[in-house]
């Protein structure tokens, strides 16, 4: 196992501090605030362990302060409903005595049904695009400072992008980005572990490809970024160290918010999950003439 999973896994093993009180702590890696997925995913994990017997289905989150990476994230969950089919839960994240983050979750029992789903885009295999090591040597080089500082740091999960040209160019692409997906290591079996670590990734490019349409991402210095909510609905069993293509599209960008939603597919087009935001996506006014 990688050491930036293992650090994952640390992240989000909370420490219950009371009956529906969890503690999650931040990575130290000089970030001034604290990453959005981190947040989601601490807080879906602190849902499912009052939750028993059953998986989460949906959650739906709302970003309200910016974290604080240098002090421990409390997480109270409220039961709102134990019923003989679903189970519903809220989160509120508290720092410095304030709600910076609130999240609804549903779990849902097993059970058979109608079965449909989207079919997969038909994009290259992950074997068939840049490796890290390749972009590293070769594509890293190209791309501004911003990008390739992230795409150098050692991180729990692993991207492919398949147009990844957008990060060497501002020219326009459209309005679709698709990139693969996994944890840089194995994961335990637990299949909570693997939607939480898919909660955590899947903040990590959603925003940004609310800009691909203009030529732009999150690392431009003249971009002013945030999430500012967040939706996530599990369809079917999957593993997050394994493959998966994140196909995510931008509907609309208006009044300085971009709307993104993305579908997630495993290797074999198995749809298992879908996600929706809002962010802040702001054309920054205060930066001096170069």
């Amino acid at each position: 196992m990688s050491r930036a999973v293992d650090d994952l896994l640390a992240i989000l093993d909370l420490e219950p501090l009371e009956r529906n009180l969890f503690r999650g702590r931040s990575p130290q890696v000089g970030w001034q605030r604290v990453f959005g997925g981190q947040v989601i995913g601490q807080a879906l994990v602190a849902a499912c362990r009052t939750v028993e017997g059953r998986a989460p289905h949906s959650l739906h989150a709302y970003f309200l302060l910016p974290g604080d990476p240098k002090v421990p994230i409390i997480y109270e969950v409220e039961r709102l409903r134990d019923g003989r089919s679903f189970t519903t839960r809220h989160v509120k994240a508290i720092q410095h005595g304030q709600a910076i983050f609130s999240m609804s979750a549903s779990f849902h029992v097993a059970e058979p049904g109608f079965d449909h789903a989207a079919e997969m885009p038909k994009v290259p295999a992950p074997e068939d695009l840049p490796s890290e090591s390749e972009m590293k040597a070769g594509v890293l080089p190209l791309m501004p400072d911003p990008v390739r500082a992230y795409y150098e740091r050692e991180r729990p999960i692993e991207l492919r992008p398949v147009e990844f040209e957008r990060y060497t160019s501002r020219a326009p692409l459209g309005r679709h980005f698709n990139v693969w997906i996994r944890a840089t290591g194995p994961l335990p079996d637990d299949p909570a572990i693997h939607q939480c670590v898919l909660a955590y990734a899947s903040d990590m490019t959603l925003l940004d490809s609310s800009l691909i349409a203009h030529g732009r991402t999150v690392f431009d210095r003249s971009i002013q970024a945030a999430s500012l909510d967040h939706a996530l609905w599990f369809h079917r069993p999957f593993r997050a160290d394994e493959w998966l293509l994140y196909a995510q599209d931008s509907p609309s960008a208006s009044g300085a918010r971009g709307f993104s939603r993305g579908l997630i597919f495993t290797r074999d087009g198995r749809l298992v999950a879908s996600v929706a935001q809002e962010g802040l996506v702001r054309e920054r006014t205060d930066l001096p003439a170069e």
